[in-house]
């Protein structure tokens, strides 16, 4: 069957803006969020609540200004208003742009539970200082960062969030709420590890995720923030563990957080260097480059068998370089709930 070339022309030009718009929303979110992770300075800005703020903004700006609109921020606050019911919640602002009546969500009608699960072990505090003169934060400190950006967001659409920390077993595992002081409970214990390092805590994730899933009875995002540096014999288990959680008819979101420059490609300077675990506090000395091919081979396969294995249970595996900024952790949240909502 022929198709009249006007009509060809017009799917042709609808696809290109579609695909146009789609690049434009994600570089402006780019340019957003990556302009605040730039700024971000550990040392001179302590105020854990107000760098969240600030890049839940700018996230929020760059979704604002997008001609792409999949999904919005300020609309998942409101539903649309149903005839009959009161007027007095209507948000006449929204009806000013929209020309639609929506009427203010609630706490108590919040339909998302969020837990966010950050592996506090000694090998989240790669990078350091004597690794990289000039690294701005290690895997842990832009993971808190991450979870108090999320928490923020979280609160600003009504949703009830809770946190849990672990290294060899659960060290903290907070309720789900979604009130202010549930909120400054959260910033309070992310500060601690923002700002503090501990080395030789190893990690036993296998066990502490069967302990969450066992912990948490109401159907709930879950959001894990881990290097996932075990053993690759150890892979099956893991996995087993988050499976556990999608049994309990959870949706899990895994950002396998890592500094990808050093932990994936291995861009060393080629001169000899003193490599410790952080975890077990083993020590190997060696010249960079002897060992950059095989290792940057075997860190490649291993995250390319976390991603298949995340996709065979149905777990969204996100790629987390702490060299970027952090819109990739609030669009991941924002799509699932939109899911989880329908």
């Amino acid at each position: 069957m022929k198709i009249p070339l006007s009509l060809a022309v017009s799917i042709e030009t609808e696809f290109f803006l579609a695909h146009f718009s789609f690049f434009i929303f994600h570089y402006s979110l780019f340019i957003n969020t990556m302009t605040l992770f730039d700024s971000v300075d550990l040392k001179r800005h302590t105020n854990l609540e107000l760098i969240a703020q600030k890049v839940v903004e700018g996230f929020i700006i760059g979704l604002h200004k997008s001609p792409f609109h999949g999904f919005s921020v300020e609309f998942a606050e409101h539903r649309l208003y149903q005839p009959g019911e009161s007027i007095r919640n209507i948000d006449w602002k929204v009806y000013a742009r929209s020309d639609k009546f929506f009427t203010k969500k609630y706490e108590e009608e919040t339909n998302l539970r969020a837990r966010i699960v950050i592996d506090i072990s000694s090998s989240m505090y790669f990078p350091g200082k004597e690794v990289d003169k000039d690294v701005k934060m290690n895997k842990l400190q832009w993971s808190c960062l991450a979870a108090a950006a999320l928490t923020h967001l979280l609160k600003k659409q009504r949703d009830a969030f809770g946190l849990t920390l672990f290294d060899e077993g659960l060290t903290f595992h907070s309720e789900v709420k979604s009130n202010s002081a549930h909120q400054q409970l959260i910033f309070s214990t992310l500060d601690k590890y923002v700002y503090n390092e501990q080395v030789n805590k190893k990690t036993a994730a296998t066990e502490s995720l069967h302990l969450i899933a066992d912990a948490v009875h109401k159907r709930s995002l879950v959001i894990i923030f881990s290097d996932m540096l075990e053993h690759p014999d150890k892979m099956e288990p893991m996995f087993d563990a988050l499976q556990h959680l999608k049994h309990n008819k959870h949706e899990v979101i895994l950002f396998h957080v890592m500094d990808a420059a050093k932990e994936l490609h291995f861009e060393f300077e080629n001169r000899p260097y003193e490599f410790i675990d952080l975890e077990s506090g083993e020590k190997l000395k060696l010249q960079s480059n002897e060992l950059k091919k095989e290792y940057s081979a075997f860190m490649t396969k291993y995250e390319e068998e976390l991603r298949m294995k995340a996709m065979q249970y149905k777990i969204d595996f996100v790629p987390a370089d702490i060299n970027q900024g952090f819109d990739q952790v609030l669009q991941s949240y924002l799509i699932k709930r939109s899911k989880m909502r329908v």
